[in-house]
């Protein structure tokens, strides 16, 4: 009997390989509620490609004390001057953390506490992002290549994406001078 199991899953060729991926690919026509400027919306083509999702769900879904894992990969671009983002999302059991690890390219996570302070961390291969609990996330491609990241999250956290296709952040990212800033987001809902 051996006792020594080959790896489930491996990141090659900048892929997620193993048993039982998940794929989401996400179309700006999916993206319509988070982008501010809806003129320039309207001039891309809906069938543009904005983001990939791979994931491995090794247990059930609410799970308690289980893990799941993904990878993003956030194309550049931008609607106006609002970099290509990911929708973003409270977990739905709001008291759960996730990791953020930057594989390649260049970004920022955005990040929205329940009162609506919206803050920014850089993302650059190799850093790790904590996202503490009650928290709003999401991430914006401000290089021109691929932005890739990994993602650690609780089986049993869920996504509310609707709170935030509902009402936004507070702030949006846009290119200013050459360079992302965060600036107030005026078509936020109360």
């Amino acid at each position: 009997m051996n006792d020594i199991a080959e790896p489930e899953l491996i990141f090659k060729d900048q892929k997620l390989v193993g048993h039982n991926i998940d794929k989401i690919t996400r179309e700006l026509k999916d993206l319509a509620d988070i982008f501010s400027d809806k003129k320039a919306y309207a001039a891309i083509n809906g069938d543009t490609v904005v983001y990939k999702v791979e994931s491995s769900f090794p247990v059930a879904h609410n799970t308690e004390g289980g893990l799941f894992y993904g990878i993003t990969y956030l194309y550049p671009g931008k609607v106006g001057d609002e970099y290509f983002m990911t929708k973003g999302h409270f977990h739905s059991i709001r008291n759960r953390a996730e990791y953020y690890c930057t594989l390649e390219g260049e970004g920022m996570l955005l990040l929205m506490d329940e009162d609506g302070n919206t803050r920014g961390e850089k993302m650059l291969p190799g850093s790790i992002h904590y996202i503490p609990g009650n928290t709003a996330h999401r991430t914006a491609n401000v290089g021109n290549t691929i932005l890739s990241f990994s993602a650690f999250w609780p089986a049993d956290a869920g996504h509310d994406y609707a709170t935030i296709s509902e009402h936004g952040f507070s702030k949006i990212l846009v290119e200013q001078n050459g360079v992302p800033v965060l600036v107030s987001n005026s078509s936020v809902k109360a």
